[in-house]
């Protein structure tokens, strides 16, 4: 009773191309694939850059280009307002 059967989720694949249609389902899987693919290359990239370590001058660099200074930020929200 707790499970489903094959039978089941035949009827629920048919009627989910029924509704959905099968060009869209084919779309929808490869944005998803899409999505892992640049996920996975991500993931890559930032393995590359935690390298780093070994170059503190690249580290610094890194730090500066994705830092934010929040004191900066709320003194010139203070003066606006």
């Amino acid at each position: 009773m707790g499970s489903l059967s094959i039978w089941h989720w035949l009827i629920v694949l048919v009627i989910v191309m029924m509704v959905f249609g099968t060009k869209k389902l084919r779309n929808m899987g490869s944005d998803l694939g899409g999505a892992v693919k640049g996920f996975k290359d991500g993931m890559k990239e930032g393995e590359s850059t935690s390298g780093t370590k070994d170059d503190p001058a690249a580290a610094k660099e890194l730090r500066d280009s994705t830092t934010i200074d929040v004191q900066a930020k709320d003194a010139s929200n203070h003066k606006q307002g």
